[in-house]
């Protein structure tokens, strides 16, 4: 609706719109392809798990070992994708800027477990040569173990202080990296029982500590990893 007045030979148009209904808002919200109700969805979306991971290396500050990390922001992942951690950029999800890390040096896998409606998570070493450690205890090359709400993951010179914030979707999940000042060990009261390089030609199994024994991985071929 409008109306108008003309004095001082100037035309002046009023407009009164009137508001629309929520039939109306929904059909313009259509058209332009714009979510007419955003808040309602936003308060419906599925909150995600986030595994937190924040790296300490003694070299950290003089070399770039971070560069390819996406640092400070999350990332989000499919569930049924592994995340693989390695220096090959064609096979693994995150690549660490490093000579002396293996091709592929260990992999997290997100499951589903009965006994929770939360997804949990493991790790599988998947260097033939690296010693990987949880808690103290070695994962020889595709031994596998779940992790708990907070733990401390060892190769090499490598640090990274694991820990996940719950969440609701099932289907993905996110990871957010930080980078540490000062070692995790300190905070986690764990010594360093391996500090040898992890190159795939360096360094043997058997140079480590005597392995705990943990369920068997898959096969070479297979790194996805299967826990009941």
């Amino acid at each position: 609706m409008f109306g108008y007045s003309k004095r001082n030979r100037d035309l002046k148009l009023t407009f009164q719109i009137a508001p629309f209904s929520s039939a109306q808002q929904w059909l313009i919200g259509t058209s332009l392809n714009v979510d007419p109700h955003p808040f309602e969805t936003a308060c419906t979306e599925e909150l995600r798990t986030c595994l937190h991971i924040r790296l300490f290396n003694p070299q950290q500050m003089v070399r770039p070992l971070y560069h390819y990390l996406p640092l400070d922001r999350r990332h989000v992942h499919p569930a049924e994708d592994p995340l693989r951690f390695g220096r090959d950029a064609q096979a693994c999800t995150f690549v660490l800027a490093d000579p002396r890390v293996s091709r592929k040096q260990f992999a997290l896998q997100a499951f589903r477990s009965a006994r929770s409606s939360e997804l949990l998570f493991a790790v599988q070493n998947l260097s033939r040569t690296g010693c990987l450690f949880m808690k103290g205890a070695q994962l020889g090359y595709l031994e596998r173990a779940e992790l708990p709400d907070k733990v401390l993951l060892r190769f090499g010179e490598y640090e990274l202080l694991v820990w996940q914030q719950p969440g609701e979707a099932r289907d993905s999940f996110e990871v957010e990296f930080e980078v540490a000042r000062v070692s995790p060990c300190q905070e986690m009261g764990e010594g360093v029982p391996c500090r040898l390089p992890v190159m795939d030609t360096g360094l043997l199994v058997s140079q480590c500590p005597v392995s705990i024994s943990h369920s068997q991985g898959p096969s070479e071929t297979d790194e996805r990893i299967y826990l009941s």
